[in-house]
């Protein structure tokens, strides 16, 4: 009885050691599929922390560096470059504030832009400026010289841009103490095709691509010699990693030249600025500023009226502007037509690449001598 029960008491401790090695083994697997998930999880956190972290900074690769050739300036400096910021030296207004005329210690002209009040939206526009212009490089974009920033005191130091926007061109205003120049058609042409180079720069050769978002012919500068650059990139974002992608952000821009579906959908891409820039065309094209209520019923709208005319060569020189007085080629008219009634297509992918609008420009545009710019009005 005793060696019988010696038996089973075995078996039975046999079992319970079997059972509690199964038991072993089982929470040791358990286990090691919980520490595998939980590290699996977590490279998917930090992936994805990395990437809101990235969107988030938005601009948080282009920190506010000195740059090699970029000066920090005190207001004291630039407060003496402006004549105290005499009224008499303002060349130019935005929604950051006034733009001064002012020379530097050393005789350099400049431009200097004052923010008028230390706002949320001037902050970030003065950021964004800084960060941006610092690493951007381009003889199609206004170079940015320096900055101030003392205090509530927030400024910007350009190059001077002897000849203004190039809207004060195409609508002069009477009383102006300017004298306006009439833009013969070659100097639009050699505009448009510089203007088309510098956003062709910040969305083909910069990584990510740079979305200017306010695109319009008061941004567009010129030179003594009217040779352009575009400038204010104070509502620039930086655009898509991957092609075809979109930023999504608050609908910012200016009436008339915002592209349709980032007005209803605040999507962003560099196509939106595709659609700016055919609205500048057109601008120069007909001489009519994007909206003006005043038309005729139906002419408001620039892009509305002037669309369904654009690839109809009998009707294109219809809308053609008075001022070139029929001093074009036919020829080059409606080729530009054609490029700007593709920019201004309401579906965005119908737009083409601003590479593909610098190509079709280039061959248009003559080699003269600058000294030839138009007509005093």
């Amino acid at each position: 009885m005793d060696n019988e029960y010696r038996r089973k008491e075995r078996a039975v401790l046999v079992s319970i050691l079997v059972v509690a090695s199964v038991a072993v083994a089982s929470l040791l697997a358990a286990f090691s599929y919980y520490c595998y998930i939980r590290n699996k999880v977590a490279k998917r956190i930090n992936t994805r922390s990395r990437k809101d972290a990235k969107k988030q900074s938005d601009l948080g690769n282009f920190q506010i560096v000195a740059e090699k050739g970029l000066q920090v300036f005190t207001f004291k400096q630039l407060y003496s470059a402006s004549g105290g910021f005499n009224k008499s030296n303002v060349v130019g207004h935005g929604g950051f504030g006034s733009v001064y005329r002012g020379v530097l210690n050393d005789g350099r002209k400049v431009a200097i832009k004052l923010m008028d009040e230390a706002g949320r939206q001037g902050e970030e526009e003065f950021k964004v400026e800084v960060e941006l212009l610092s690493r951007l490089h381009s003889p199609y974009l206004l170079a940015l010289l320096g900055y101030c920033s003392d205090n509530n005191h927030k400024l910007l130091v350009y190059e001077f841009m002897t000849n203004g926007g190039l809207q004060e061109h195409l609508y002069p205003v009477s009383g102006s103490n300017s004298i306006p120049l009439k833009l013969d058609w070659e100097t639009r042409l050699r505009i448009a095709l510089e203007a088309a180079k510098g956003l062709e720069y910040l969305h083909e050769h910069v990584c990510p691509p740079v979305i200017h978002r306010d695109f319009k012919s008061s941004n567009i500068l010129l030179d003594k010699n009217f040779h352009a650059k575009v400038s204010d990139f104070g509502l620039a974002k930086l655009g898509p990693d991957k092609a075809g992608g979109h930023v999504s952000t608050r609908v910012l821009g200016t009436q008339g030249y915002v592209a349709p579906e980032y007005a209803l959908t605040g999507h962003l891409t560099t196509k939106s600025d595709v659609y700016s820039y055919g609205v500048v065309l057109l601008e120069l094209l007909t001489g009519r500023v994007p909206v003006d209520m005043k038309r005729p019923p139906g002419e408001g709208v620039l892009v509305s009226w002037a669309l369904p005319q654009l690839t109809d060569r009998e009707k294109v020189t219809q809308i053609m502007d008075p001022a070139l007085e029929g001093q074009y080629s036919m020829k080059d008219v409606i080729q530009v037509a054609a490029i700007t009634a593709m920019c201004v297509q309401p579906e965005a992918d119908y737009r083409p690449l601003m590479a593909d609008v610098v190509q079709s420009l280039v061959p248009l545009v003559k080699h003269r001598s600058t000294s030839k710019t138009g007509n005093q009005l």
